[in-house]
C-alpha cells in the first residue's frame, strides 16, 4: 500500500494528551493524525505539506462537549441556534465535537426524533454525536432503543423532573437502563427529585418568592442528592452504567464516587457555570441571566465542587449549552416555573475552565484535556476517533495561546444570543487556530472556512474500562 502523503504539519508546539505532554510535531494525512514526531522531523518524500507554526503554543485535541442543546424546545420556548450557529461558536471556543440531545415532544417517538435530529449534523462546521431521550415506557421502546443503538445513538437521557413534559418515572428508568445495558449503551440522567421541587416551589410561590432572584431557593440541593441516590440504586440493582449530568453539589458527586467504589459504572459530569459562578448572581438587577437547572450554588459549594476536578471524582466537564436570549429570559422573570432555564456556554466552556483552573495552577493541562475532551469522548462511545491526538484519531486540533489575556463579552463571542453570563470576565488562555478533521476552520482568531462539513459521528459501545473508572 502506498503511504499516505502528509498534507499538514503542526510544528513547534507542546502537544497535550490526557496522559502526557511534551514537544512534538503533528503530521496530518487524510483528515487523521498520521504521526507524532520529534520536533523538526522532515515530512516524507513527495509530500507537499502545509505547515502551521505552533511555537510557544499548546496543541490540544479539540474539545468534546458532552452536553449541548441545539434548537431545544422546552415549554413555550425554543433556543435560538441551529447547527450552523452552535458549531460556529463551538470552534471559536476550541470545541470540535458537540453531543446534542433529541428530546421528543408530546406524541413523538424517541427513535423518530433522534433520526430527525441526527440528519442536521451536516449543517455544522464541526462534528456531532447525539443522545436520545425516553420519557414514557411502552412496548415499542425496546425496539426503538435497539434501532437507535444500531444507528450509533447509545446514550439515552431521562429526567426525574419536569412533570408533564419530559419527566420519566422510576419504572421507565429501570427498564431503559436494563435495555441499554444489553446494547452497549448508557442512561444519561438529569437528577432533581420532582416531588421536592414542586413542594418547594409551591411554598416559595405562596410567599411571593418565585421570581428570577429567588431561583436558588426554588430548587434545593436536597432535591438533587435525593434523586441521585435513587437512580444509583436502580443502576446498581440492574448492573447498568449511568452518567449524571450537571452535578452541582459535592454531596451528589460523593454519592457517585461511593457507588463507583462499590463497582457501579457511574460517572459525574459537572458543567462550567456550576464551577465558575455562584448564587450571588441572583442578587443583581438581571438575575434572569443566570437562571438554570440546577441553579447556581453558594460560593463555598462552588469551591468544593471544583476540588473534585483535581481529585478525579468528576469525570467530564460540559457546557449544558442552551442558547436563549434576554427577551426570552425576561418574558417570565416573574415566575421561574415558566421561564426558560439554561445558559449559553458552548463557546466559553473551555476558556473559562482553562483560566480558572489551569492558568491558575490548580489543574494540570493533561487533566484539563481528560475532562473536556478525552473522557467526554470515552463516555459517549467516540474514543479514540475523538478526544485524542494519537495516530489514527481525527485531526481535530485546537492550538492555544496559553498566556493570552482577554475579556469575555457578547461583542467578541459568536453564539446566537445577545448575552453571556460571563460578561466582562477577564480570562487567561484562548484557542487561536482550530482544525476539524485536518481542515483549518479558525486561524488566528478568525473564521476562514464557513463551509458546513459537519458529520454525524456514530457512537460505539460505551467505554467502561478500568482506565475510565479508576478515579
Amino acid at each position: 500500500m502506498t503511504p499516505r502523503k502528509t498534507e499538514l504539519v503542526v510544528r513547534g508546539g507542546t502537544v497535550v494528551d490526557a496522559r502526557w505532554a511534551g514537544p512534538a510535531d503533528v503530521f496530518v494525512a487524510d483528515g487523521r493524525v498520521q504521526a507524532l514526531v520529534e520536533p523538526g522531523t522532515p515530512v516524507p518524500a513527495g509530500s507537499d505539506a502545509v505547515e502551521i507554526d505552533a511555537s510557544a503554543r499548546l496543541v490540544l485535541p479539540g474539545g468534546v462537549d458532552p452536553h449541548c442543546h441545539v434548537g431545544f424546545t422546552s415549554g413555550d420556548y425554543t433556543s435560538l441556534d441551529g447547527y450552523a450557529q452552535c458549531t460556529t461558536a463551538a470552534v471559536f471556543g476550541g470545541t470540535t465535537t458537540i453531543v446534542d440531545f433529541a428530546i421528543p415532544r408530546p406524541g413523538e417517538q424517541p427513535a423518530a426524533t433522534a433520526h430527525a435530529q441526527r440528519a442536521k449534523a451536516a449543517q455544522g462546521l464541526c462534528d456531532s454525536a447525539l443522545h436520545g431521550c425516553v420519557i414514557d415506557w411502552d412496548a415499542s421502546v425496546p425496539g426503538q432503543l435497539v434501532d437507535m443503538a444500531d444507528a450509533g445513538i447509545r446514550t439515552i437521557k431521562m429526567f426525574t423532573t419536569y412533570r408533564g413534559e419530559s419527566m420519566a418515572d422510576e419504572d421507565t428508568i429501570l427498564r431503559v437502563m436494563s435495555s441499554l445495558r444489553d446494547v452497549g449503551g448508557m442512561a444519561v440522567v438529569h437528577c432533581e427529585a420532582n416531588h421536592i421541587i414542586e413542594d418547594t416551589q409551591s411554598r416559595c410561590a405562596a410567599k411571593g418568592h418565585i421570581a428570577a432572584p429567588d431561583m436558588a431557593a426554588t430548587r434545593p440541593p436536597l432535591a438533587e442528592t435525593a434523586s441521585v441516590a435513587g437512580v444509583l440504586a436502580i443502576a446498581e440493582s440492574v448492573g447498568a452504567p449511568v452518567y449524571f449530568v450537571h452535578q452541582s453539589t459535592p454531596e451528589a458527586v460523593e454519592l457517585v464516587s461511593a457507588a463507583r467504589r462499590r463497582g457501579v459504572a457511574a460517572f459525574t459530569e459537572a458543567v462550567a457555570h456550576h464551577l465558575i459562578l455562584d448564587d450571588s448572581c441572583y442578587d443583581g438587577p438581571e438575575a434572569e441571566r443566570f437562571v438554570c437547572c440546577p441553579p447556581l450554588r453558594p460560593r463555598a459549594t462552588v469551591e468544593a465542587l471544583g476540588r473534585y476536578l483535581i481529585t478525579g471524582d468528576i469525570t467530564t466537564v460540559g457546557s449544558d449549552h442552551c442558547c436563549y436570549d434576554l427577551g426570552q429570559k425576561r418574558s417570565r422573570r416573574d415566575d421561574v416555573r415558566h421561564m426558560p432555564n439554561g445558559l449559553p456556554g458552548v463557546e466559553t466552556r473551555l476558556p473559562i475552565i482553562y483560566s480558572r483552573y489551569v492558568a491558575s495552577g490548580l489543574l494540570p493541562i493533561t487533566r484539563f484535556v481528560e475532562l473536556t475532551s478525552t473522557n467526554p469522548a470515552r463516555t459517549n462511545g467516540l474514543y479514540p476517533r475523538k478526544g485524542s491526538l494519537l495516530p489514527g484519531a481525527d485531526a481535530d486540533i485546537a492550538i492555544w495561546d496559553p498566556s493570552a489575556t482577554w475579556t469575555i463579552g457578547v461583542d467578541v463571542l459568536h453564539m446566537a444570543t445577545d448575552y453571556t453570563p460571563y460578561e466582562r470576565m477577564a480570562v487567561t488562555g484562548r484557542p487561536e487556530t482550530v482544525l476539524v478533521r485536518g481542515n483549518v476552520v479558525v486561524s488566528q482568531g478568525k473564521l476562514i472556512d464557513s463551509e458546513p462539513r459537519g458529520e454525524y459521528i456514530p457512537a460505539g459501545p460505551i467505554d467502561l474500562t478500568p482506565a475510565v473508572l479508576a478515579r
